[in-house]
């Protein structure tokens, strides 16, 4: 227990990783001031009008919006749409490197400079996204200054993140903002179950097993990996040869993250929305068709839950493919000498490895696919025993489902990243306990 309390100790008596706490936290709590303030120009009737509208069309691309941004799209705040717009950019650039030719010769040839350029188009392409999804907001927004503000606050958000990952916790910027405002949320939650007289203590039960087992099962399937062993060659050392060095190379489960829910989401809602501007068609039969179209993609039908099942394991394959190929393990292990036993070295290996990372990806694509629909079971669950409905099922996470994926992926994370930091400044010799 004293050795437990003295590494955590640590954390506040080294004079750095206090610093590199404080800033990280003060540049946080900077953010959350600035999610409250109000984007200039914004009707309150018409938000709510769009509100109601999407609430009753199930909503649930704008739902996975709002659960992004802290809550901020619903209250239509200076940083509504967090830093989405970037991680959208980001997921472009991504998947335009397998489809262009020049840009895979490059990252072949030079991943580190290749992902430089990246990360410049990818903040390039950040305002046009942004820019994008204000026009499509376009209803409540009377002015180019609502709009203009939005995209700052957007910048904003995405120079808070990159000075946590530089001046606090290392790599970790963007995460945070969104873990900040996904943890932000769980109070109102709370207070929302607990204000149900009737059913407030089985509620709050449920919420506390269901809380603890999907951790557990979060932290177990997305610390899966698969290790493959890697020989290095011997090297001469003074006028002898080494021995060669057997090691392992891990392969993780879930390489893909949050971004398969956001493909899924994303394109299931296409429909939904583009129905909408139909449904007061003069042409009956145009209006009916647009109105069953809409009723099928909404998160009411029980249609969309079975689509959103299937396309977040699709997904979860075709971006883990694009990653997986963008690292191109086999070329790397050629450079530095290295081989996988029983496998040539150079495009055999990949493809040896390819196939590897596709088998352990299954049963990851199958968890991420539970993770998107465990809403859905939930409120079955509910109507069975009598106590709640599907509205109340997020509140049995505080912060849905999703949203507790992002959460404990980030806690992983910190802690991975002090321990590092606990273990670099003292040579190895203290280190935090799990």
């Amino acid at each position: 227990m004293n050795k437990t309390w003295s590494a955590w100790s640590y954390l506040w008596k080294s004079v750095d990783i206090r610093r590199m706490l404080l800033m990280t936290i003060g540049l946080l709590v900077i953010y959350r001031l600035a999610a409250n303030v109000p984007t200039p120009g914004i009707d309150a009737n018409a938000l709510k009008q769009i509100q109601q509208q999407l609430a009753a069309s199930g909503g649930n691309f704008f739902s996975f919006l709002d659960l992004l941004s802290g809550g901020t799209v619903s209250r239509f705040s200076l940083l509504s749409m967090g830093v989405y717009p970037y991680i959208t950019a980001q997921i472009i650039i991504q998947l335009l490197v397998p489809i262009i030719p020049a840009l895979q010769k490059q990252m072949d040839k030079d991943p580190k400079e290749t992902r430089k350029l990246m990360e410049k188009w990818t903040i390039y392409l950040t305002v046009p996204m942004a820019l994008d999804f204000g026009i499509t907001a376009d209803k409540i927004l009377p002015s180019m200054t609502a709009l203009l503000s939005m995209i700052a606050g957007t910048l904003f958000a995405i120079w808070l993140g990159e000075l946590i990952s530089e001046k606090g916790l290392k790599g970790q910027g963007l995460s945070l903002i969104i873990f900040a405002g996904i943890v932000a949320r769980m109070p109102a939650n709370l207070a929302n179950i607990m204000a149900d007289q009737n059913n407030r203590w089985i509620m709050l039960f449920l919420m506390i097993v269901i809380i603890v087992l999907t951790i557990f099962a979060i932290v177990y399937v997305q610390g899966g990996q698969r290790r493959v062993v890697v020989l290095y060659p011997g090297r001469m050392i003074g006028g002898k040869m080494s021995m060669a060095v057997k090691t392992t190379m891990p392969l993780n489960v879930n390489m893909a993250g949050m971004i398969p829910l956001i493909f899924a989401s994303a394109i299931l809602q296409f429909p939904a929305i583009l129905s909408s501007y139909f449904i007061r068609n003069t042409n009956v039969s145009v209006a009916a068709f647009a109105q069953g179209v809409q009723s099928t993609f909404s998160s009411n039908s029980t249609i969309y839950w079975v689509l959103y099942f299937f396309m977040v394991v699709v997904f979860t394959f075709f971006y883990t493919d694009v990653l997986f190929s963008q690292q191109n393990y086999g070329e790397e292990l050629k450079k530095a000498g290295a081989q996988v036993p029983g496998f040539t070295r150079g495009e055999p290996t990949q493809k040896y490895l390819t196939k590897v990372q596709r088998r352990i990806t299954l049963p990851g694509a199958l968890f991420l696919g539970l993770v998107a629909i465990l809403p859905f079971v939930l409120s079955l669950f509910l109507k069975v025993i009598g106590i709640g409905s599907g509205a109340t099922s997020a509140g049995l996470f505080l912060v849905s489902s999703s949203g507790l994926l992002i959460v404990v992926g980030v806690v992983r994370d910190i802690y991975l990243s002090l321990n590092s930091e606990v273990k670099e400044h003292t040579n190895g010799v203290v280190k935090l306990i799990r």
